[in-house]
């Protein structure tokens, strides 16, 4: 009891250490103030969104991740059926036999 109480408070000791500082960046305020909305092709080049490319890619890997999982656990299942069956005809075949 006492080694769980221990290792809990270890746990979320580290977890403050590491959300230290994204709970102070968090309170700085901007920059600079924008006080209008400009559309994206408006904005300086740094402050644009690159990163869409990455975005698009990072969820069809995430979608294949998931298929390849299914498919893999499928084909598990199928194996597992045919496993199954084969003890299934034995033991028929032991009880007749």
């Amino acid at each position: 009891m006492m080694r769980q109480l221990t290792r809990l408070i270890g746990v979320l000791a580290v977890s403050l250490v590491m959300a230290a500082p994204a709970l102070v960046l968090a309170q700085q305020p901007p920059s600079e103030p924008q006080g209008e909305f400009l559309p994206i092709d408006q904005l300086p080049p740094a402050e644009q969104l690159p990163a869409a490319p990455l975005l698009v890619a990072a969820y069809a890997f995430a979608w294949l991740a998931v298929f390849f999982y299914l498919w893999t656990v499928w084909r598990r299942l199928n194996k597992v059926e045919a496993e199954m069956l084969v003890l299934q005809k034995r033991q028929s075949r032991q009880r007749e036999g």
